[in-house]
């Protein structure tokens, strides 16, 4: 094997979920995802690899969420990811319902009886 080859023979599966698992569960879970999707596992290497370039720049807990909306929307490629980091909002996906504003044109529950 050429030189310039041999670095590539030293990557496994197992490494790549390693790399993810440093920087979370749910980026672990999408490598994972994207492994899983390809008949052979060699054939996802460069995404992965574009992925956690990807997520270097951007902080930990933000990777943790686009992995997150990623792997539920069945994003499986950098491309989307791209996009999920450009447009991810945090507070997106809240469990708390929205406060309704007080304001002079709301009718209100007396307006209907």
């Amino acid at each position: 094997m050429p030189s310039a080859h041999r670095r590539y023979a030293e990557w496994t599966p197992d490494r790549f979920r390693r790399w993810a698992a440093s920087n979370g569960a749910e980026t672990e879970g999408l490598i994972t995802a994207i492994l899983a999707s390809r008949p052979h596992p060699e054939q996802g290497f460069r995404t992965c690899l574009g992925i956690l370039r990807l997520y270097c720049e951007i902080p930990r807990d933000r990777a943790e969420a686009v992995s997150a909306r990623a792997v539920e929307i069945g994003g499986l490629t950098c491309e989307t990811i791209t996009a999920l980091i450009a447009t991810h909002k945090s507070n997106r996906h809240s469990t708390e319902p929205a406060a309704v504003m007080e304001h002079a044109n709301l009718r209100g529950p007396g307006y209907f009886h």
